[in-house]
């Protein structure tokens, strides 16, 4: 019996802007600070590799003094909407109904919210009332990966089921309007909102590529690395400058020993499904593939079109694999990072 990925869908906010919209208003946000300090902030968001990006606010309001309660009460309403438009799009493409989901995980780290948001799409789409409920809060980047870890487990213990991961994350309600930081700063640039829901199927019938393995690699003594850390004014962002570069000494350990255990070499992997965490963290991971011959124009093309949306965005590359004329036999490397700090692994046959 296998799990397979019958599909994904994504969900966008209504509100959008260009980066290079969005400069003016960077630029009256800093025009109390150095000249040279501004410039150089100016830089990193034209060089962040985003074009556009997605937003559950619009920038006047995103750059608005306004307190935790506003901007969560806004994560809050917003995250139902795109959580329902994309779950039953991604219903839709499997030819399913809510009532034939068994196991429904939700993800989301960007805001904060008792019940989790999927009490809230079992009522709207008059889900069965055994369905199980799994909400996976505080994995951030790698938590898309992960709920479809413990879907894959679900479904495997329980053939001929179905489940949804379902993820959503809004990192502009967790922009520091007073926080003047380079981790701050780095942060606005690269990071955008939105939503994505993915269906996987233990059915006989069921169609789509196959979970081959999965696997979760911990780094020790990282916990600082990344993260946030909550204040009255709201999650603020942890993100270490040397990510880039645990990653890539970790790499050789990530990748080859978990292809090892399925009697596998990167040489035989077709597809990378990577999380675009960043520009560096990109270039980095493209360094290291660069000699095996494989690319992850994909990953770089999902940053550069809706910038790091956390937990969602891996997914939004997925999607676009399922979107092609995929051979039969044809394997995939997803992989994703996040706080902790770990990587999330999963190996795909189409």
């Amino acid at each position: 019996m296998k799990v397979r990925v019958k599909s994904v869908a994504k969900a966008l906010p209504k509100y959008t802007r260009k980066t290079t919209e969005i400069l003016p208003f960077l630029e009256l946000w800093l025009q109390d600070e150095e000249p040279r300090f501004r410039r150089k902030i100016k830089k990193i968001f034209e060089n962040a590799g985003v074009d556009r990006r997605y937003s559950i606010m619009d920038a006047e309001e995103v750059f608005h003094k306004s307190s935790f309660e506003e901007k969560n009460d806004i994560y809050e309403r917003e995250s139902i909407i795109l959580a329902e438009n994309c779950l039953t799009d991604a219903l839709v493409k499997a030819s399913l109904v809510p009532e034939d989901l068994d196991f429904l995980v939700t993800v989301s780290c960007t805001g904060i919210m008792i019940p989790s948001i999927d009490a809230y799409l079992i009522n709207r789409l008059e889900m069965r009332q055994d369905v199980v409920r799994l909400p996976v809060t505080e994995m951030g980047c790698a938590a898309g990966v992960s709920g479809m870890i413990y879907a894959k487990n679900f479904l495997q213990a329980n053939p001929g089921k179905c489940a949804a991961v379902v993820a959503v994350e809004s990192p502009t309600a967790t922009f520091q309007l007073e926080d003047f930081s380079m981790v701050n700063m780095v942060s606005a640039a690269i990071f955008g909102d939105g939503a994505a829901a993915v269906i996987l199927s233990s059915g006989k019938d069921s169609k789509g590529p196959a979970i081959l393995d999965e696997s979760m690699y911990h780094f020790f003594d990282a916990e600082k690395m990344m993260g946030f850390k909550l204040r009255n004014t709201g999650l603020q962002m942890v993100l270490d400058k040397s990510v880039p570069e645990t990653i890539a000494a970790h790499f050789p350990r990530i990748v080859h020993p978990f292809l090892e255990r399925n009697n596998m070499t990167i040489s035989e992997i077709d597809h990378l499904v990577f999380h675009p965490g960043g520009k560096k963290i990109v270039q980095t991971v493209e360094a290291l593939f660069g000699s095996s011959g494989k690319n992850i124009d994909d990953t770089k093309e999902v940053l550069r079109l809706y910038g790091n949306m956390s937990s969602v965005t891996v997914l939004f590359v997925l999607e676009r694999f399922l979107e092609k004329n995929i051979k039969v036999g044809e394997k995939g490397l997803m992989l994703s990072f996040g706080p902790g700090f770990s990587a999330q692994r999963i190996l795909l046959e189409w």
